[in-house]
């Protein structure tokens, strides 16, 4: 995995994805700029197999990470069951043009 700082420290980094990855699994498709959507792709990718572990073990460690009770239960009850016979490949990355104050890569990060 690509460590990427975004001119943040850790623990504002860690926080900031954090947020993006429990906001993809309430809101299914989440716009951010390139650099971030890269990052949390593995992380969602990685929730989504935990989902489809469906023990109690994985089930707490998605609430370890994600910052909703909602967002892990629809995890486990609706997107993980969606991708029962995938082996990865959850998510996709839209770009779509640049930001108009600042001129950032912008994307769109969704489920398939």
């Amino acid at each position: 995995m690509v460590l990427r700082k975004f001119g943040r420290r850790s623990d504002h980094r860690r926080a900031m994805l954090r947020n993006l990855v429990t906001s993809m699994i309430l809101a299914e498709r989440v716009k951010t700029t390139e650099a971030k959507a890269k990052q949390i792709r593995s992380i969602t990718e990685k929730m989504i197999t935990l989902g489809k572990r469906k023990d109690l073990h994985a089930r707490r460690q998605a609430l370890a990470y994600l910052l909703d009770e909602t967002a892990v239960k629809k995890l486990f009850d609706e997107i993980a069951p969606r991708y029962e016979g995938r082996q990865g490949g959850y998510t996709r990355i839209l770009k779509v043009g640049r930001r108009r104050g600042d001129a950032a890569p912008m994307a769109i990060i969704e489920f398939v």
